[in-house]
């Protein structure tokens, strides 16, 4: 993914690629219009669910737990999958730990919620801690992904709990290679993953007059352990999101 731009600093910008899947509504969509550019999206990273066969490897069986803790969507729906694939069925007494309001709700999807018993916090592990050590003797166990779920499990750990790890599903690089001969004035890019997918698919990948917009500080060290250089950065105190911060830069470079 070359760039063609001249070393001038804020050179025009006609092109924008976006690191995510294409929204139904965005910001992005108008500051394409206002600004007349050519804005597309692509994600570079997928989810892909781990086989019956590669979870048994770990000899987990998940019905050997009293307790689940779900820290995202993504994770009840491979594990209710995988549990469907390989034929396991869940206690009507089984305890679950939702993080969120929003993963909760989801969770209704696959239990009869009434029946069960569902504990909700607001956003953190550590929400969740009065009701966790409530019921600290049961087995706990974590559906992840392949990037783990370091604060909770730090959390469980410090906290002494009979627990687990369970890699459910993989988060990995998407197959880019379709835009190797494509080129953007600015990449977008929210997590660290997506610059690493970035290597993945472009290992001889140069910035040259590229420009790198960055969320996170998390994203931006590791831009900066590539040697590479972040250009439009959020969110800051000045701008909340993304967008607000590229269209200051559009400001000063297509003025």
């Amino acid at each position: 993914m070359p760039s063609n731009h001249s070393a001038e600093k804020y050179n025009k910008v006609k092109s924008i690629l976006i690191s995510q899947p294409k929204p139904e509504r965005s910001p992005y969509f108008n500051l394409e219009e206002k600004w007349g550019l050519k804005i597309d999206f692509r994600q570079f990273i997928q989810v892909e669910a781990v086989t019956p066969k590669e979870f048994r490897k770990a000899r987990i069986k998940p019905s050997d737990f009293s307790a689940i803790i779900f820290n995202s969507k993504t994770s009840i729906d491979h594990f209710f999958k995988l549990n469907e694939e390989m034929r396991v069925s869940m206690s009507a007494e089984t305890r679950y730990f939702c993080l969120t309001e929003a993963i909760a709700n989801y969770l209704q999807k696959f239990i009869v919620y009434r029946k069960r018993k569902v504990t909700v916090g607001t956003r953190t592990i550590e929400d969740l801690k009065p009701g966790l050590m409530k019921h600290k003797k049961e087995k706990f166990l974590l559906p992840c992904s392949n990037l783990g779920a370091k604060k909770i499990s730090n959390f469980l750990t410090e906290n002494e709990f009979d627990w687990q790890e369970a890699v459910m599903h993989k988060t990995v690089p998407s197959d880019l290679s379709d835009l190797s001969d494509v080129t953007y004035d600015i990449l977008v890019f929210f997590s660290p993953l997506g610059i690493d997918s970035l290597y993945e698919n472009f290992p001889g990948f140069k910035q040259n007059d590229t420009r790198l917009a960055i969320w996170g500080s998390s994203t931006k060290e590791s831009v900066e352990k590539h040697g590479l250089t972040t250009n439009i950065y959020a969110p800051t105190g000045e701008f909340k999101s993304m967008t607000m911060a590229i269209e200051n830069y559009l400001n000063k470079s297509n003025k």
